[in-house]
Order: C-alpha cells, then sequence, then structure tokens
C-alpha cells in the first residue's frame, strides 16, 4: 500500500497532493542515462480514458498545475487545485501512475524534447563546468550523472527499454502527501496496490575509504573554450542529510554564502570586485551531498580570484571560525529555513523529500543547532574538504597557469 500523510490546511481554498517516487534517475542503468526523465514526461502525455489533447484540456479548464520531475533519488509528482475541483482531479494521479498511454507517438516527442534540453545545456557554461566536476568527484555513482541524460544515451533508447522501465517504475516505493481532509476517508481509497520494496542494490558512497580518486591530478578537470570568464568549482562530497555532520556544513555554508556579510562577498565582490557570480552548492541528498564554492570572473582576474579562493580554503582548514561569525551564521540559516516555509508547495516538497530519505516529515536540521561550535564545523571541513576537485572553464592558457597554482595550492 501507498504511505499516505496528511496536514490540517483549514485556513486554505486549494489542495495539494504531492507523491514521491523512490529511485529517480539513480536508477537510470549504463549507457541509457536519462530514461527516467523521459519515462516521467511520458506519464504525463495520457492515461486511461485520457488522450494527450483531453488529458490536459481537462487540467487547464479546472485552472489545476500538475508538475513531474525527475530528482537523483526520486520521482516528484505534484497537484494543485482549487478545493472545489480537487475530488475530480486526485483520482488522475492514480492513472498516470498505474494506467498510463505511453503513447509511442509522444515518446518520440519527448525524447526529440529531451535533446533540445541538453543541447541548451550545453550552451551554459555553468553547467559544462559543474558537469565534470561531479564525474570526478563521484566517479560511477548516479550523483556522478545528468539527471536528464545525455545526447548518446537518449539517442540510443527505444520504445521497449521505457516500457519496461515502466515496469520497473510500478514496484518502487511511493509516498503520498496532501492537505485535502478528504482523501483521509477509507472510502475514497485509491493507489489501492501491492508496492514492493525498490529492487536496486544503492551504490553507497563512502568518502573516508574513496583514496582511489585522491591523487592531485585525478582531482582537477578542465574545460578549454575561447571564452571572456573564467569558471571556477571547488569542492567535494559531503555526507547525507541523515548525518549529524550534516548541519555543521549547513552552517558553514551559511557562513560563506548567505547575504553581503557573508564570506564570498565580501572577499570576491565588496573587498576585490572580482566575481560576476560567486556563492556555494550544498544541496540535500539522500546519500553523500556535494559541498562546492563556485565562483565566476573575468578572464584578467582569474588567478587572483584563484589565490584568494586558495588562501580562504588553506584558512578554513587551518583554523577556526571566531564565535560571532558562527553566531551570525545560525541566525542567517534559521532565517532562511523560515523563509523556506512561506509557501505550502515549498512545506510539503521538502517533507515528502524527507519521508523518501526515510526520515521523519518533520525532521528538522536546525533541532541541534545550537550545539554546534566552531570546534564541529572545523572537524568537518578537516574530514570532507581537505583534498577538494576543482573543475575549471576558459581559455586554455589561463587554465593551465591556474593548474600550476593548483598543484602547488592543493
Amino acid at each position: 500500500m501507498i504511505q499516505k500523510y496528511f496536514q490540517n490546511e483549514d485556513r486554505r481554498n486549494f489542495s495539494i497532493a504531492m507523491i514521491w517516487i523512490n529511485g529517480g534517475s539513480s536508477m537510470d542503468v549504463e549507457n541509457k542515462k536519462g530514461i527516467n526523465q523521459i519515462l516521467c514526461s511520458l506519464l504525463s502525455r495520457g492515461c486511461k480514458d485520457f488522450e494527450n489533447l483531453a488529458f490536459s484540456e481537462y487540467l487547464h479548464s479546472h485552472g489545476a498545475e500538475l508538475n513531474l520531475e525527475t530528482l537523483e533519488d526520486g520521482t516528484l509528482i505534484s497537484l494543485k487545485s482549487l478545493d472545489e475541483y480537487f475530488y475530480k482531479l486526485f483520482p488522475l494521479l492514480d492513472l498516470i501512475i498505474n494506467q498510463p498511454s505511453l503513447p509511442y507517438s509522444q515518446f518520440q516527442n519527448v525524447k526529440k524534447s529531451s535533446i533540445n534540453t541538453l543541447k541548451k545545456d550545453k550552451e551554459n557554461p555553468f553547467n559544462i563546468t559543474f558537469e565534470k566536476w561531479r564525474k570526478i568527484v563521484y566517479l560511477k555513482h548516479s550523483y556522478a550523472y545528468n539527471s536528464y541524460g545525455y545526447e548518446e544515451d537518449i539517442s540510443k533508447i527505444n520504445y521497449n527499454d521505457v516500457l519496461s522501465e515502466y515496469e520497473n517504475f510500478k514496484n518502487r516505493d511511493k509516498h503520498l502527501i496532501s492537505n485535502n481532509l478528504i482523501l483521509k476517508s477509507k472510502s475514497y481509497d485509491l493507489f489501492n496496490h501491492n508496492i514492493c520494496k525498490n529492487k536496486f542494490i544503492s551504490n553507497q558512497l563512502d568518502c573516508e575509504n574513496n583514496d582511489q580518486n585522491h591523487n592531485i591530478f585525478n582531482r582537477f578537470v578542465s574545460t578549454h573554450k575561447k571564452s571572456n570568464q573564467v569558471i571556477l568549482m571547488l569542492g567535494n562530497q559531503t555526507c547525507p542529510i541523515s548525518s549529524h555532520e550534516f548541519l555543521p556544513l549547513k552552517i558553514l555554508e551559511s557562513h560563506l554564502s548567505y547575504g553581503m556579510s557573508s564570506v564570498l562577498f565580501k572577499l570576491f565582490r565588496e573587498k576585490n570586485g572580482l566575481t560576476y557570480d560567486v556563492g556555494v552548492y550544498n544541496p540535500f541528498r539522500k546519500q553523500n551531498a556535494p559541498f562546492l564554492i563556485y565562483l565566476s570572473v573575468s578572464n584578467k582576474n582569474a588567478r587572483l580570484a584563484f589565490e584568494i579562493l586558495s588562501e580562504l580554503w588553506r584558512k578554513l582548514l587551518s583554523s577556526l571560525i571566531v564565535d560571532k561569525d558562527i553566531s551570525l551564521a545560525k541566525i542567517k540559516l534559521e532565517s532562511s529555513t523560515l523563509i523556506s516555509n512561506q509557501t505550502l508547495d515549498e512545506i510539503f516538497q521538502r517533507k515528502i523529500q524527507f519521508i523518501g530519505y526515510d526520515l521523519d516529515q518533520n525532521f528538522n536540521i536546525l533541532t541541534k543547532i545550537d550545539d554546534i561550535n566552531s570546534e564541529d564545523i572545523l572537524k568537518v571541513i578537516r574530514k570532507y574538504l581537505s583534498k577538494p576537485f576543482l573543475s575549471i572553464y576558459g581559455e586554455r592558457k589561463i587554465c593551465d597557469q591556474i593548474k600550476k597554482l593548483w598543484i602547488t595550492n592543493f
């Protein structure tokens, strides 16, 4: 049976239902990366009693929003509408999951659309730099790959491959969350299907024992393009959201990148006026989350920017962050968390992801924030960030110069 969770939100006149399906792009097999994204898109192209256009028109005629997204750890499906129409629309979720049309003609359209999206992504230097970074950090783990797949893989995926993947998809663990109390009624029991446990074996990451890739030359990758800017991404894999070490890393992220009081803003923008863009990427993940500093600079400022970044990295590894800065970082992190609770969509998406990660839906990373001190943060930094990985994008000459600095500094 599907696991169901309900929230009392009587003050609102609209209903939301979200379904998390375990697996996501982590279920993509070798040479078919992107197949779950194609399947996800195809699910919304029609189902029993509703062909493609009829399905779309039925949703739009009721002013409803339906979104499907394939992520690294799972597939997220969300439906939102006014309360008065929700009882008509909610059964569509059951139909698209358990009785989709999966039309061949739409498969061709989805496949073409996926390839076009990937071609556009290749025009974004940040995407290129990050793709190279995560491939060397995660090796052949599922986090090394783009959830949308790759052109060469998608071109090989045929219709029967998608039908076979759907049979696997039906048997994955599913979780539902909603604020519509009518769904509590046993007489309104959808998704009354036997749900099996996932059949895949997770290639669990192990940061501490992943020594085969710690050679400095294996931790560097560059993309040579004629460009007026240089992009740098420096960091490593860390820990899952369920780890007690995740909160110190979030405090570090806040210290480095939240607001104009952050270290990165003051170093690169305020003091030196160097960067177009600078920040930290440290998302929630069921397994080892990435932690990286990214920045974009002009060609003439690239060497200086990397030297400043290197000095910052050494300082983080060698000295404690002062208490007043830790206190400020905690305040900013708490504020950011409160801001993320402003809409029901954000609240539900976070809750259903936590459930999919085998956490309590009310899991709060800030529960023990007062217990975290600078020693805890330094310990985590030294554990995960002492041997970072660097991905760089830009002119060959500049990339080669920074590679020399990289070898010297790291």
